[in-house]
């Protein structure tokens, strides 16, 4: 990797970030309840202020209506590092009851450069790691990589725009990727496991993670399988352990994380988010059917839909293929599991990008589409041109990248004009034509309808590619070349 090129890469990538961050955020002038901004700010209050093991429990000093913490005890732990440093510049900004909805200039500030720290400290070196560890890419061609996957456009309006941390668990998974890919099993399961307790949600990349580091053990010799396994076990074990120290003192106190991780109650899906329980809803009203059945068909459609992709994984653990796996379960739990929210889709589009070099059409059109999802929530964020603007000079800078590829893609570039002009028309509909007010959530509805189709088409598509079906449509070369990489 060219040293210039990646710092090019690595500034163009923070530059980004810095003039999204400019922009407004998620419940700004929204009172009383704000919004993830907001809930990012009272887990500080929270943790700075009151002992560890009432963080998770609703106390006089710790109404769980008001944004109480729903996320693992590694995001608590941020939370607090944060807390701490905002206690010493301005103790007003995390004054326990008397903080809520602080919207100073100042804050704003320190808010953003707390997910800005948190981003060039984990995401960049992880994304960096990856490409300088390609096989069959020059030095340029890794340095554009990195930069094309740090201007992923879903990940930088939501971390810098709509407000929340998912460089961190995202650039976790990843550098347990690269650990795993490059034969350091035991670093990348210590990686993944602080992803998944710094986000449940990094659940959705789970079975791949285990499926490839069991299928790598049995391909070593027999008689190193039991113990290849057992240390395994014990290094996510005692990793867990870790992290859920202070709150393994009473089974009341790890229950009470667990409830907080996994609040079933809440529903199947938030607002109009891009899956099959959305999309089924406008014909199926499912508010009206027993949460418990919803959860449970949830729960089996998810199983049987990434179940092939991680047994075949388990019997060939190449690189691609847990590339390909890690995108097929995420896109799987997105589409059908419960309680997805419409941010929920950067835990597909990480992995889809990481397939970049080997199938560059795919992944950008997943990733326009992702960010694409997203535009009713960054619209209700007042993130309209932060949206258009990084969204189009990451289309830009792809075409720049890849303008040779894409040429040599014939007929495949079809559905892809096709999709973008259905986005166009999508976005000038919303922009001129007012809803009935009958159909208020019309063009959100439309927009997750619209999404839902396409993931679902990648969701085949990407199992396709797994399975050989797909592969020489989609890549620069067929899957018989990828089986050792």
């Amino acid at each position: 990797m060219e040293l210039w090129t990646a710092v090019a890469a690595a500034l163009v990538g923070a530059l980004v970030r810095q003039c999204v961050s400019l922009g407004s955020y998620s419940g700004y002038g929204k009172p009383p309840m704000h919004g993830d901004f907001e809930a990012q700010r009272h887990w500080m209050e929270i943790t700075v202020n009151l002992p560890a093991n009432e963080w998770y429990h609703n106390t006089s000093e710790n109404d769980l209506m008001y944004w109480g913490l729903d996320y693992p005890p590694l995001t608590a732990y941020h939370s607090w590092l944060c807390g701490k440093v905002a206690e010493a510049i301005d103790p007003t900004w995390v004054a326990l009851n008397a903080s809520r909805g602080i919207e100073t200039h100042s804050h704003k500030l320190f808010m953003r450069a707390t997910a800005f720290v948190a981003d060039v400290l984990v995401f960049f070196p992880a994304v960096f790691a990856f490409c300088y560890l390609l096989r069959r890419q020059t030095p340029t061609q890794k340095s554009l990589t990195a930069g094309l996957i740090l201007l992923l456009p879903g990940l930088i309006l939501i971390d810098h725009g709509h407000f929340q941390y998912n460089a961190v668990s995202l650039g976790l998974a990843l550098l347990g990727v690269v650990a795993c890919t490059h034969d350091h099993e035991y670093l990348g399961s210590v990686a993944f496991t602080l992803a998944l307790n710094y986000k449940q949600m990094e659940l959705y990349h789970a079975l791949p993670f285990f499926c490839y580091l069991l299928g790598k053990c049995f391909r070593r010799p027999y008689w190193m399988l039991p113990f290849r396994v057992a240390a395994l076990g014990i290094v996510v074990i005692a990793t867990f352990a870790v992290c859920w120290i202070p709150f393994l003192e009473s089974v009341e106190d790890a229950q009470q994380v667990l409830l907080r991780l996994f609040p079933v109650a809440r529903g199947v899906f938030e607002d109009k988010v891009s899956n099959v329980w959305c999309a089924l809803s406008v014909v199926w009203k499912m508010r009206t059917v027993d949460p418990q059945h919803i959860l449970l068909a949830s729960a089996i459609l998810t199983v049987l839909t990434i179940l092939p992709s991680s047994i075949h994984l388990l019997l060939r653990p190449t690189k691609v293929n847990f590339l390909l796996s890690l995108s097929i379960s995420a896109l799987g739990f997105f589409l059908f599991s419960f309680q997805v929210h419409e941010k929920s889709i950067l835990l597909a589009a990480l992995p889809v990008a990481l397939l970049l070099p080997h199938f560059p059409l795919l992944s950008v059109w997943f990733q326009v589409v992702a960010s694409f999802s997203m535009f009713p929530l960054l619209k209700r964020d007042g993130a309209t041109l932060e949206y258009g603007s990084v969204t189009i000079l990451f289309i830009v800078a792809s075409l720049l990248v890849y303008r040779r590829t894409f040429s040599q893609q014939g007929k495949l570039l079809v559905p892809v004009i096709i999709s973008f002009l259905g986005m166009l028309a999508l976005h000038v509909l919303e922009a001129s034509v007012k809803p009935p007010l009958r159909l208020p959530d019309l063009f959100p509805v439309l927009f997750a309808i619209f999404c839902c189709a396409h993931f679902c088409l990648f969701f085949l598509v990407l199992n396709g590619i797994q399975f050989g079906a797909a592969c020489e449509f989609w890549g620069q070369s067929g899957h018989r070349k990828h089986k050792t990489s």
